[in-house]
């Protein structure tokens, strides 16, 4: 079982930066896929960002943007957000899967936190 636990949200005006930490339990940490999904009000839960082996991937949206980065001795992914925009407000999830993939189907995922972009 691995626990995952968000933090670093909040709100920022537009252009702004904020990074999102997810603290992970369990001894695997390092073996695990791991990425960031977030939920729009109203709208379906998409794909943000995520790690999968030596390769990081990212949403045409973040691409540029967002830059996912994990510390396998601190057992923790960060998502790095630069220049915010209204539309990247959202519930931010952070999900971990040890089947070398990451998607909706993942088994593991943490509460979520709060990302509020002001124009």
């Amino acid at each position: 079982q691995v626990q995952l636990v968000e933090s670093g949200g909040g709100l920022v005006q537009a252009g702004g930066s904020l990074r999102l930490s997810c603290a992970a339990s369990g001894r695997s940490f390092s073996l695990y896929s791991m990425g960031w999904f977030r939920q729009a009000p109203g709208k379906e839960r998409e794909f943000v960002a995520a790690w999968r082996g030596d390769n990081t991937y990212y949403a045409d949206s973040v691409k540029g943007r967002f830059t996912i980065s994990r510390d396998n001795a601190k057992f923790t992914v960060y998502l790095q957000m630069n220049s915010l925009k209204p539309e990247d407000t959202a519930v931010y999830y952070c999900a971990a899967d040890p089947r070398g993939r990451i998607n909706s189907g993942s088994p593991y995922w943490g509460q979520g936190i709060q990302v509020t972009v002001s124009s």
